[in-house]
C-alpha cells in the first residue's frame, strides 16, 4: 500500500489560513492510537469557515481539515478497535486541534471513534455526518422536554442546509408538523418532499422582533442565531423549547427575558463537538431507527476531494442544498 495520500491541508497564505489539496505521507500524521483508511467525509458550515480561512477554526498549521470522517480501521493500538472495524468521527476537535477527515488516511484517538450503525453504509454515515448528528441531538432535546406532535408545529431555520434538512426528515418521521424557514423559495418543493408541512420566508423571522409575538411554535431548531433566533423565541408557545445549534446569521442575540419569564420558554444550546459519548451513541442509534434511506439519498450528492475548496465557498454563500458527501478516494 502506498505511503502517499491526498488531503486538504490548511496552511498560512498571505496572513490567512487556507485549505488546499496536497500530497502527504504517513509520517505527516499525528502519532495516535488508530490508523483509519478514510472512505468519506462531508461538508459542514464549519468546514467552510476552516477551508476558506473565514474564521480561525484551525488552531495551528499545517493541519488537515474536515470535522467528519468515516472509514475502516487499518491498524490499532487501542484494544477497543480492530482492523476491519467500520468507524466514524464527528467533531472532537478534528480540523481544530486534530487532523481531520479530508484525507485518504488519518490517525485518530480511539476514544473519538463511534462504530458505524449496521444499517448504514460509510457513505450514508457521512450523508448524515455532523449536520445530521447535530439535528438528532436537537430533536432529542425537544423530545426530552416532553414536546409531542399534539403540542403544535416545530419551526426549523436554515431549512435548506444540512442540519435543517435532516431535522425536517427526523421530525416528520416522528409525526411533527414542520415549518421550514428558508431564504431560497426555489427549495420549497424539495423541503416538502423531505417532510416539511409549511414553507416560511426567511424575512418572517430575520427581523427586529417584539419582546413577545403571537405564539406559533411548540418548539424550534435554529441554525442561524441573531434576529432569527430572537424572533423564534418570541413566537414560541408556553413552555416550549428552542434548540440553538448554529450561528450562520451572527453570534448576537437581540432578545429580552420576556419569553423566558412570561411563557416559560427554554433555550437549549446544542454542542456536537464535545458531547459526551452516551449522548453520541444514543443519537446514532436513533438515527439508525429514524432515517429514511430514500429521503437521505434525495437530499445528498457525492463530490470528490478536489472539490472541497469550491464547496467551502459555496456553503458559506448559502448555495449548498442538503448534504454533500466527499469521496476522498474519487
Amino acid at each position: 500500500m502506498s505511503n502517499q495520500f491526498r488531503a486538504i491541508v490548511a496552511n498560512e497564505q498571505d496572513g490567512k489560513t487556507v485549505g488546499t489539496l496536497q500530497t502527504l505521507t504517513l509520517s505527516d500524521l499525528a502519532d495516535e492510537d488508530v490508523l483509519v483508511d478514510v472512505a468519506y467525509s462531508t461538508v459542514n458550515y464549519k468546514d467552510g469557515l476552516a477551508v476558506t480561512g473565514t474564521a480561525a477554526i484551525c488552531r495551528h498549521t499545517p493541519l488537515i481539515c474536515g470535522i467528519d470522517l468515516a472509514g475502516v480501521v487499518r491498524e490499532s493500538r487501542d484494544p477497543a478497535w480492530q482492523p476491519g472495524d467500520r468507524v466514524l468521527v464527528n467533531g472532537y476537535g478534528l480540523s481544530e486541534n486534530h487532523g481531520g477527515g479530508y484525507s485518504q488516511v488519518q490517525r485518530v484517538k480511539g476514544s473519538f471513534l463511534v462504530r458505524v450503525p449496521e444499517p448504514f453504509s460509510l457513505a450514508q454515515a457521512m450523508a448524515i455526518g455532523t449536520a445530521g448528528y447535530t439535528a438528532m441531538l436537537s430533536v432529542n432535546a425537544i423530545r426530552d422536554h416532553g414536546i409531542t406532535p399534539a403540542d403544535g408545529p416545530v419551526v426549523v431555520s436554515g431549512a435548506g442546509g444540512g442540519v435543517g434538512s435532516v431535522a425536517i426528515m427526523l421530525l416528520a418521521k416522528l409525526g411533527f408538523s414542520v415549518a421550514a424557514v428558508t431564504g431560497r423559495p426555489e427549495l420549497g418543493d424539495y423541503l416538502k418532499s423531505i417532510g416539511a408541512s409549511e414553507i416560511v420566508a426567511r424575512e418572517a423571522l430575520a427581523k427586529d422582533a417584539k419582546p413577545l409575538e403571537k405564539d406559533r411554535w411548540a418548539a424550534g431548531i435554529d441554525n442561524v442565531g441573531a434576529s432569527t433566533l430572537a424572533t423564534m423565541l418570541a413566537q414560541t408557545r408556553y413552555e416550549g423549547l428552542v434548540a440553538a445549534c448554529g450561528l450562520a446569521g451572527g453570534v448576537g442575540l437581540p432578545t429580552s427575558v420576556m419569553p423566558f419569564i412570561l411563557r416559560g420558554v427554554t433555550l437549549r444550546g446544542i454542542d456536537s463537538v464535545q458531547a459526551a459519548m452516551p449522548r453520541r451513541l444514543r443519537a446514532w442509534q436513533d438515527l439508525a431507527a429514524l432515517i429514511d434511506p430514500a429521503a437521505l439519498a434525495a437530499a445528498t450528492e457525492v463530490r470528490p476531494l478536489a472539490d472541497v475548496p469550491a464547496l467551502a465557498k459555496a456553503i458559506l454563500a448559502g448555495q449548498v442544498k442538503g448534504r454533500v458527501v466527499i469521496d476522498v478516494n474519487a
